[in-house]
């Protein structure tokens, strides 16, 4: 699962950061409204968390406008605004939950729960390539009908992967969108979890979906 954090405190968006990748999630971070929305319209996002009081664009208009374009990414506000009309306010907006800081990390991670059940009704259920089937709610792969065991790292490698199917995609992009844009380790761990994925979803189907694009990146085929 992958998430956009928009909040211009570093204190808060750090500790959703850490809630969120401690349950396997990747997460991008944004610290105001502008950048926040061009995130949420070129990426591809599970659940956004979005502050309503945000340098350059509030996280009123940047809904408003989220909505116009028809993206309809399950939102949750998280802000100090508690007055009823600021809450009211948003859900006309078209947001999805309202959580009022401070807030109970557990209570917050719930509600994050219960917004990807709900889902998105524009956005398909499962994500097929060929036999290979990827259901992110319910969290299964399964190739030509059989089920496939992943983990949640693998799991999101995979998920970039098929939502970008039949198109390169860098090292680098994927190390965004999985692991985060503050990641600081090795690059070669995108190649380590490509390696595990060949081996699990692959080699057993006597099938390469998974191409190495020499320079560029890696391709998953529709097989």
């Amino acid at each position: 699962m992958h998430a956009l954090v928009v909040d211009d405190d570093p204190r808060v968006a750090e500790t959703v950061r850490r809630a969120l990748t401690a349950d396997g999630w990747a997460v991008t971070l944004s610290d105001n409204g502008v950048d926040g929305l061009w995130r949420a319209t070129e990426g591809e996002f599970d659940v956004i968390v979005l502050d309503i009081m945000l340098p350059r664009l509030n996280g009123y208009r940047v809904l408003d406008e989220m909505r116009s374009r028809e993206i309809w990414t399950p939102v949750l506000m998280l802000t100090a605004k508690d007055g009823e009309y600021d809450q009211a306010e948003a859900l006309d907006c078209g947001a999805d939950d309202y959580l009022v800081k401070p807030f109970s990390v557990v209570v917050l991670m719930a509600r994050l729960r219960a917004l990807l059940r709900r889902g998105a009704p524009e956005r398909p259920a499962q994500l097929v390539a060929g036999g290979l089937v990827v259901d992110p709610a319910n969290h299964t792969v399964t190739r030509d009908g059989r089920q496939i065991e992943l983990t949640p790292r693998e799991f999101a490698v995979l998920e970039f992967l098929i939502r970008n199917h039949d198109t390169v995609v860098s090292k680098t992009e994927i190390l965004h969108s999985v692991w985060d844009q503050n990641f600081e380790g090795d690059p070669n761990i995108v190649e380590v979890y490509v390696g595990y994925l060949r081996k699990r979803i692959d080699a057993p189907f006597g099938v390469r979906s998974i191409e190495t694009v020499r320079g560029a990146g890696y391709r998953l085929r529709a097989i």
